[in-house]
């Protein structure tokens, strides 16, 4: 059975297959958030909607009930003129009587089993839309929850990366003003100087 959801997963995961590896890794991928939302929108938009429509198969048991019921009574009626029929006919009142019974049991046991299997067809259509619909939904957790972890690991490794930057930026500085703190050293032994000889 196919959907709108099957295939705006299947979108996503094609579009996954197709991100670009993250450099030095192959197991991270670099994702376009703006891309990967409005997947994710349009199926959080699309997912009450194939609700609906399982609910309205399920919805349909009643629907398959009521088509069994009206036949079983639309038997039960026409056996019940048969029966008059040949009870009304004096000379073979007494036949007429035993096989109107024969024929109204035969009916009810009918219209009987018709209603049990409506029950049992409506039961499966239900089970099966309710699977359907719980399997889909875990596979969209697991899509997420794959997205969530992979997005965090990404943040994790860029924030790492950018304090390693930021590490080897104040080193560099620092390596750049060696003279400034020589000059300033110098300074401090003048101004000592001439306060010793002030005193």
């Amino acid at each position: 059975m196919s959907s709108k959801i099957e295939a705006l997963i299947d979108e996503i995961e094609e579009y996954i297959e197709n991100c670009k590896p993250a450099a030095f890794s192959s197991t991270k991928i670099i994702v376009v958030k703006e891309e990967i939302d409005e997947l994710l929108r349009e199926l959080r938009m699309r997912t009450p909607d194939e609700i609906k429509r399982y609910q309205k198969i399920i919805s349909n048991k009643e629907a398959i009930l009521n088509d069994a019921r009206e036949k079983a009574e639309e038997l039960i009626k026409q056996t019940t003129i048969q029966t008059t029929q040949l009870i009304s006919e004096h000379e073979i009142m007494q036949q007429a009587y035993n096989q109107a019974n024969e024929v109204v049991t035969m009916a009810t046991r009918q219209a009987q089993e018709i209603l049990d299997s409506a029950t049992m067809e409506a039961n499966e259509v239900r089970m099966s839309a309710m699977q359907y619909m719980d399997d889909m939904l875990g596979h969209l957790e697991n899509i997420i929850s794959s997205s969530t972890q992979t997005a965090q690991a990404n943040y994790d490794t860029l924030i790492g990366n950018l304090n390693q930057y930021h590490e080897i930026i104040q080193s560099n500085r620092a390596e750049l003003h060696p003279v400034d703190e020589e000059l300033v050293e110098m300074v401090d032994l003048d101004e000592n100087k001439e306060d010793l000889e002030v005193m």
